[in-house]
């Protein structure tokens, strides 16, 4: 009888972990959605512009155009830097054209 009675309250105690830890576990292993990508652009103390980006596909390029135009590795992080530019308006574009951005102008 006291046999019985532990296996009863050992179920009560472990059934509801075997319905809640596949769940926690589907939800543990879901992937993160990736940050939004956004562009700034920044005024240096030389009177140039500096465009940096950050929540690209990691490992790919993006090409950016404005005053000046070309393309940028993206780092393992989702960053990519650019300094040394011209103009301040840019607008920058993943390689698959599947995300476009318009920089910001960030004012210090």
């Amino acid at each position: 009888m006291n046999r019985t009675r532990r296996l009863a309250a050992l179920t009560l105690l472990v059934a509801p972990a075997l319905v809640v830890g596949p769940t926690v576990a589907a939800h543990a292993s879901a992937p993160a959605a990736p940050a939004a990508a956004k562009c700034n652009v920044e005024v240096d103390s030389a009177g140039k512009y500096h465009v940096w980006g950050q929540g690209f596909p990691a490992g790919t390029t993006v090409t950016y155009s404005g005053s000046t135009s070309g393309s940028v590795p993206i780092d393992k992080s989702g960053r990519f830097d650019l300094g040394g530019l011209t103009g301040s308006k840019y607008t920058v574009k993943t390689a698959d054209g599947k995300t476009t951005v318009t920089c910001t102008a960030v004012h210090h």
